[in-house]
């Protein structure tokens, strides 16, 4: 009897996890339909640049975040309420104009000649991707911490 119940709890783990990949989805949605954040974050920082594409990343609970793609090649992902988590500029200097004060200055000051290509905001920290391939990360009030191997 233990078994049979032990077997049962699997499968039906086994079909949650199932059920809940078949309901996550990408979906192609038109650039006004971003949240408002996002819109304004990107009429900002990337004015006259217009979206090639917007992919609205579903999971059960719903949205989970936004992948814009930008004509000149920029991706920009933002969470389910529009802000930011990601810009990749794909080798591309970024605007520094969201960028945190603190990065912007560190990168300028201890490698001149270099330009932030990518950048990503999590909980705790920062990362930033420089033009020469060198990864920095920062904690969440953009103080260095550490480059990153």
């Amino acid at each position: 009897m233990k078994n049979l119940r032990k077997i049962t709890q699997a499968f039906s783990i086994i079909f949650l996890l199932m059920a809940g990949s078949i309901f996550a989805q990408d979906k192609a949605i038109h650039p006004n339909q971003l949240p408002k954040a996002a819109k304004s974050f990107l009429a900002a920082h990337f004015k006259g640049i217009t979206a090639g594409s917007v992919i609205e990343d579903r999971e059960i609970y719903g949205v989970d975040e936004y992948k814009v793609l930008l004509i000149n090649g920029v991706k920009v992902e933002f969470d389910r309420n529009g802000n930011w988590k990601e810009v990749d500029g794909q080798h591309q200097k970024l605007p520094y104009g969201f960028i945190p004060a603190s990065i912007k200055n560190y990168a300028a000051k201890t490698f001149p000649n270099t330009f932030i290509v990518k950048i990503e905001k999590e909980r705790w920290s920062y990362k930033a991707e420089l033009s020469n391939g060198i990864d920095l990360e920062f904690d969440k009030n953009g103080n260095f911490k550490r480059i990153d191997d």
